[in-house]
């Protein structure tokens, strides 16, 4: 039975997003705010508010983005702590994600993690190279993320690391290296990223002055499949585009999202799935914690989507996932006839080679289409 005589799927999944930064980095698009500490004791109480009007949801994976989680002092991040413990019922076996930044781990905050039940570690260590941490203007040497990845695993055994590759002036070997030293970490899960110049950074400006270049997209495919053939033979399974993760160690929160499962969203422009409605908060910190104080909605945007967008996302973003998705399954939850609506844009990839139909109902990316996967999606979307 499907959306158009049932609700919609109800979120087991929850996002909090902590916008505090020692330092915006040049590539950064995200809702940050740096040296603004003075803003935290505020944004403590404007979180609270939010998470009251959520009712206690229970949920099965929690991830806490920023800006920087680990950013607070001790006294802030074990109230932080426990606030989400208060307002939010964890499922058994609930995967709790923290982000961090390895300047910002020591021993002490690890335990503080571990104690109240986070199990799970995010790391934007994002190179092992000191040159190009210094271009990423990151806060952190090469000793410092190797010593942090160990910290963590200590006493948190499910780390993830973020790494940018495609850096300005960065070669095949350059990349290669990095690989090798995060493959001898004790890691259980890896993002590779190609570095973007989004419009508003300060990167952005920098290329438009002539001051950097961007990777030529030989260059940039060279380094993905560098990473997608090194980490396979260091035993990392490929599930998602950007993805790698030691068996039974994929993200389940970001399959939810994937799946199409929705999510709750809290913090400075924290963006959510719920009923049916995609909502985004103000992604100016100082807006949104003036909104909350004064009792109003801090939701800047509000979409609400048919059940035919909902079932064309569903196939667009779960098309990421490297084993692919079987469209039936899509259409018996949504209502919606997928394989009518998508059949050019599945006749198209097909032809073109970019997608293979394992059975007549699973579609997934071929090898080559994995390169263009942003370009089958955008077709599912229509």
């Amino acid at each position: 039975m499907g959306l158009e005589t049932e609700s919609w799927p109800l979120p087991r999944a929850a996002y909090i997003h902590v916008p505090f930064c020692r330092h915006r980095c040049g590539y950064c698009n995200f809702s940050v705010v740096a040296d603004r500490d003075d803003l935290i004791e505020r944004y403590l109480n404007a979180i609270k508010k939010e998470l009251d009007a959520l009712d206690n949801p229970v949920i099965d994976t929690l991830f806490v983005g920023g800006g920087t989680p680990t950013h607070f002092d001790a006294d802030q991040l074990r109230r932080f702590l426990c606030l989400l413990q208060q307002h939010l019922q964890f499922s058994a076996g609930c995967e709790w994600s923290m982000e961090a930044n390895p300047e910002d781990i020591t021993r002490e905050k690890v335990a503080m993690l571990d104690d109240h039940g986070v199990n799970r570690i995010s790391l934007g260590v994002q190179s092992f190279n000191v040159d190009k941490l210094k271009l990423l203007e990151r806060g952190h040497s090469p000793a410092n993320a190797i010593d942090a990845v160990q910290t963590v695993a200590d006493a948190i055994d499910n780390v993830s690391i973020d790494l940018i590759f495609a850096a300005p002036g960065e070669t095949l070997e350059h990349w290669q290296s990095d690989l090798e030293v995060a493959r001898e970490l004790p890691l259980e899960h890896i993002s590779t990223y190609a570095l973007t110049f989004e419009k508003g950074t300060a990167f952005w400006s920098r290329r438009a002055r002539g001051d950097l270049s961007s990777a030529s997209e030989s260059s940039e495919i060279d380094m993905y499949q560098a990473a997608r053939e090194g980490l396979h033979n260091a035993g990392f399974q490929h599930y998602e585009i950007s993805s790698f993760a030691r068996e039974g160690s994929q993200c389940r929160h970001n399959l939810a999202y994937w799946k199409g499962l929705g999510w709750y969203a809290v913090g400075p422009g924290a963006a959510r799935f719920v009923d049916g409605s995609r909502e985004v908060n103000h992604r100016s910190t100082t807006t949104y914690l003036r909104r909350v104080e004064l009792g109003e909605s801090p939701t800047a945007e509000r979409v609400a989507i048919t059940h035919e967008q909902y079932a064309r996302e569903r196939a667009a973003f779960g098309v990421r996932m490297i084993d692919g998705i079987d469209i039936d399954v899509i259409e018996s939850e949504s209502g919606i006839p997928v394989a009518e609506i998508c059949r050019d844009a599945i006749v198209q990839s097909v032809g073109e080679g970019l997608l293979l139909k394992p059975s007549p109902s699973w579609i997934k990316l071929s090898e080559r289409g994995i390169l263009f996967a942003d370009t089958v999606a955008s077709r599912l979307l229509g």
